[in-house]
């Protein structure tokens, strides 16, 4: 059973499948070719609330940078075409109460046609 990755911010751009790079701080140890599963929400499930699946993931890659370095590319791969670059940035910043230079791991994936 494939471990679970939680798109809980962004659960409509992975639907629409028009995400494919995640920034996660963790999963340092995470490899090309693991299938993972996506999830609306990991952690923080109320009692008797079940992980609701999203679909199967494949890793094409990762690597580590500092937040700061994302691109215009990326920010529309995270599934966010219309922001810029700072936009995304300030987003991760207010959400997890982090510095832009902060150290993330980049992760690219691609969707696998089986269901969850």
């Amino acid at each position: 059973m494939p471990r679970n990755i939680s798109f809980a911010l962004t659960t409509p751009q992975f639907l629409a499948k028009t995400k494919t790079v995640t920034r996660r701080f963790g999963w340092w140890s995470l490899k090309p070719e693991t299938v993972l599963c996506g999830v609306e929400k990991a952690m923080g499930l109320k009692k008797g609330e079940a992980v609701k699946k999203l679909g199967l993931i494949e890793v094409v890659s990762v690597r580590s940078e500092p937040l700061q370095a994302i691109t215009a590319e990326d920010v529309i791969k995270e599934g966010f075409p219309h922001w810029t670059t700072n936009e995304f940035i300030d987003f991760l910043v207010k959400h997890y109460r982090i510095k832009p230079n902060k150290i993330v791991n980049r992760i690219e994936f691609k969707y696998m046609d089986l269901e969850p």
